[in-house]
């Protein structure tokens, strides 16, 4: 990415030559959130980079303190350790559907793909939603107290096997896991220091669905990790990893590619000034977050649709700037088809995201998507994401109208000039096409809107988030 490391984290500020447009509210809403409405375009156009930016960290009222809301507390309640995953993950999107704190859900998200636990090796609703109330907490909060908590996560215990570690049979999974994946990166330990951190592992159990430390199962001898020795037990092998030079570098790195840009990872002039700002911060995530959303890196022409948008991203997107009202288990079904199943990512390394979201088949995936939100025409969900709705409501009435509004909202007009003429060469063609001769002139229209709504949803543009 071809900008001054010196100033790349510095706050964005509009010029001549780098307005504040809608092209920039339309991406930080896709970073730091799943897309935004018509509505939520015009607000961030009109009251600039600063006041928008701390709109999205701050979130809105009704989403502040949403996972404790009455709703989802009975939703939880009403869902026993054998649930269906097709269940569970619809309830998660259904807070992303309704949260008024995108960004934090977001980040949960990245979160979920960081110590990434499925729920077809727990196999337990319980504990599943246990460790995703343990990242929404900490999701903007400190990675430190994350990190510490995660190692008593009934979900992770049984996922990597803590429970089966016992003094003389210490098990490594989650020691290894706890190094190469979530905290330092391959290259930054040892094998000896894996197999003397397995034994701090030892003697933790499951009791009445909670992670507890049983001494008369627990391995009390010195270990030696990182060079420092010790009667260690999980929770100092966590705090260790924290204290190793690689661990900011490592989460920050992770981050920076979820945020800014997975296209190349970035130079170490520029992710030390925060991998040395997590540090100093004692492992705020928050702080990290905000201040790569206001810097100058986040709003370059480098970092500007340069991820693959997940599954999710797609799915919750399309229904945001719809303005629509989707049932989360039709969407969470046809997810699969796309790759990305909530509380079941393929393996301990999570997702690997990018092109590998793209194939013949996971594209196909998506166009079926699309056209089951926007057509009407299936059981699944029916008129809930109607474009013809969404356009009366906003008063648009032409072709020209039409097709600038919808590539307002999903692209924010970011698409060749030739894209927009055969989008607006189909709306005049298909008013020759002939449609049964009970269909009303309004039939007629609206069928035409969503058509053009699906070829919309299929442009190659809106595949990059």
């Amino acid at each position: 990415m071809s900008i001054d490391a010196k100033t790349a984290w510095e706050p964005y500020t509009p010029s001549a030559d780098n307005p504040w447009d809608l092209r920039k509210v339309g991406h930080l809403y896709r970073r730091a959130g799943f897309g935004a409405t018509k509505a939520e375009l015009d607000a961030g156009l009109a009251d600039g980079p600063a006041k928008t930016l701390d709109r999205v960290l701050a979130g809105t009222p009704d989403g502040a303190d949403f996972v404790r809301t009455s709703e989802y507390m009975a939703s939880e309640k009403s869902m026993p350790s054998g649930t269906p995953g097709t269940r569970l993950s619809a309830w998660w999107l259904d807070r992303m559907l309704k949260t008024g704190h995108p960004l934090r859900e977001k980040i949960t998200l990245f979160w979920h793909n960081h110590f990434a636990t499925s729920n077809t090796g727990v196999r337990n609703t319980r504990y599943m939603l246990g460790q995703y109330r343990l990242m929404n907490q900490h999701a903007l909060g400190s990675f430190r107290e994350m990190l510490v908590e995660m190692g008593t996560d009934p979900a992770m215990m049984v996922w990597l096997n803590t429970v089966d570690s016992v003094k003389g049979k210490p098990n490594e999974n989650y020691a290894r896991e706890l190094m190469e994946l979530f905290s330092l990166g391959i290259g930054h330990y040892t094998e000896t220091d894996i197999r003397e951190a397995a034994r701090a592992f030892t003697g933790y159990e499951l009791t009445n669905g909670k992670g507890t430390f049983n001494s008369r199962k627990h391995d009390a001898g010195e270990k030696t990790v990182f060079g420092k020795t010790g009667a260690f037990r999980g929770e100092d092998i966590a705090r260790l990893c924290l204290d190793q030079p690689a661990c900011p570098r490592f989460i920050t790195q992770k981050l920076y590619a979820f945020l800014v840009s997975e296209a190349e990872p970035p130079s170490h002039e520029l992710i030390e000034p925060l991998a040395d700002l997590y540090r100093k911060s004692d492992f705020d995530t928050g702080k990290l977050v905000r201040v790569i959303l206001r810097s100058n890196v986040f709003f370059s022409p480098g970092a500007y649709r340069a991820r693959i948008k997940g599954p999710v991203d797609f799915a919750v997107g399309i229904v945001r700037g719809l303005e629509g009202t989707a049932g989360a288990l039709p969407l969470a079904a046809m997810l699969e088809g796309l790759g990305q199943v909530l509380f079941a990512p393929p393996s301990v390394k999570g997702w690997d995201g990018g092109p590998t979201w793209l194939n013949a088949q996971t594209l196909l995936s998506r166009n079926n998507l699309a056209l089951a939100l926007t057509s009407t025409e299936g059981s699944a969900f029916g008129n809930r994401c109607d474009p013809a709705t969404v356009l009366a409501r906003h008063g648009k009435k032409t072709d020209e109208e039409t097709v600038d509004f919808l590539l307002g909202v999903f692209l924010q007009g970011d698409v060749p000039a030739e894209s927009r003429t055969r989008l607006l060469d189909y709306l005049e063609t298909s008013k020759a096409t002939k449609h049964p001769v009970y269909w009303t002139p309004d039939d007629v229209t609206n069928h035409r809107i969503r058509a053009v709504a699906h070829l919309v949803l299929t442009l190659p543009e809106f595949q990059l988030d």
